[in-house]
């Protein structure tokens, strides 16, 4: 079990819930404190120009705001000749967030603020087919644990956020028929959760978690992006308009089940019906390279032999890429995203896995869908998926949506 450094604060995007969610801003002043949330200050009177309100409104929106601990005034910087304006400022730690990501085989558990500064945060390998019990009593004694060490009363919390790794149902919090998930199934996770923190309960699949993470963090100016993860499976995050995109049942994004389409780029290959899960995820790289007589089972073994130059893991790896690149330019041609973001285990084999996705993409999508395209590494690092729950927490308490 390791400690996490802080991380940045951010931005961010829309959220799902379970029942009972509460509100921390007075709705007629949501607008205002979601121009604050950038964390710039500013006067009352640049915030009557923003908005178009009369001074007075804005003069009494603000002090309800300030009234939550929500808004305080900001230390203003000394001006050329009489007094400066006074400046508020969002205030990001008036409330906690407890903040949890479940991998496969891994989980981090987070405090953090209502901007998604991590506070105090742990990770330890978890097996997530363990089932919910088991897992989610470990999370929730991980994160009593930390909300004592971080010296907050209960009463500061505000939500908590969950990123589960399986496909989630939008109107309830529950996954449904997760594949790697044995005994979650229609599970209810945020009622399980409220019996120990009776505060609204927030969960999605882990993608869009990251993606809300990585949004935040490298991004946040960005309205249109894609976080794709390639791991045991393979799922896509999808952020347009500024805010994530779940459709509507919550199954947007499901990148793993589609096929691949053959062209001069990725000739068929692999069985007849295989998806792109079956072709460029980790147990099916690692697949490639066994049956070539390396041994090979997990990603950290397909890592270890790209990055020690093994020749059969290096083609294994820019051949899921060039896979993932047919898939993806469709996406692009689809949704016309600035930015792509490969995050998940495979991400991390050197710049392989990328060039082939490059190499397809540009080549496949249109020209003005790419002329100004970027495709990166993710660069949240493990607090991204914790981040990610946190601002969808924050997102649905405090946006005016």
């Amino acid at each position: 079990m390791s400690a996490l450094p802080a991380s940045a604060p951010s931005g961010g995007a829309g959220a799902h819930a379970g029942t009972g969610e509460r509100g921390l801003v007075p709705r007629d002043a949501a607008d205002l404190l979601g121009i604050l949330r950038d964390g710039i200050p500013r006067t009352r009177a640049q915030l009557a120009e923003h908005t178009g309100l009369a001074r007075s409104t804005v003069a009494s929106r603000l002090e309800a705001l300030m009234d939550a601990g929500l808004v305080s005034p900001a230390a203003d910087a000394a001006s050329s000749g009489g007094r400066p304006p006074a400046r508020v400022t969002f205030n990001a730690g008036a409330r906690i967030v407890v903040a949890i990501d479940l991998g496969a085989t891994h989980g981090v558990i987070a405090i953090t603020d209502l901007a998604g500064a991590v506070l105090r945060a742990e990770s330890a390998p978890v097996t997530i087919a363990d089932g919910p019990e088991a897992v989610l009593d470990w999370a929730i004694g991980v994160a009593k644990r930390l909300l004592k060490a971080s010296g907050r009363p209960r009463s500061d919390l505000a939500g908590v956020g969950i990123g589960v790794p399986g496909p989630v149902e939008h109107s309830t919090g529950m996954p449904i028929n997760p594949p790697i998930m044995p005994g979650w199934d229609r599970f209810d996770v945020p009622a399980y959760v409220r019996r120990t923190f009776d505060v609204p309960v927030l969960v999605d699949n882990d993608v869009n978690v990251l993606a809300l993470g990585e949004h935040a963090v490298s991004w946040p100016a960005e309205d249109d992006l894609l976080f794709v993860k390639v791991s045991t499976g393979i799922g896509l995050g999808i952020i347009a308009g500024g805010r994530l995109q779940r459709g509507a049942a919550g199954s947007a994004g499901d990148l793993g089940h589609v096929r691949v389409p053959s062209s001069r780029d990725t000739p068929r290959h692999g069985d007849e019906d295989a998806d792109l899960e079956a072709l460029a995820s980790a147990p099916a790289i690692a697949g490639y390279i066994a049956d070539r007589g390396t041994p090979a089972t997990t990603s950290a073994d397909v890592l270890a032999l790209a990055r020690a130059g093994h020749p059969d893991a290096i083609t294994a790896v820019r051949q899921a890429g060039r896979d993932l690149g047919e898939v993806l330019a469709t996406c692009v041609n689809l949704f016309n995203p600035s930015v792509i973001v490969v995050g998940g285990s495979m991400a991390r084999a050197g710049e392989h896995l990328l060039a082939g996705i490059r190499e397809v993409v540009y080549r496949q999508s249109t020209p003005l869908a790419t002329q100004h395209l970027q495709i990166v590494p993710a660069a949240a690092g493990e607090t991204g998926g914790v981040l990610g729950a946190a601002i969808m927490v924050a997102q649905r308490l405090l946006d005016p949506e």
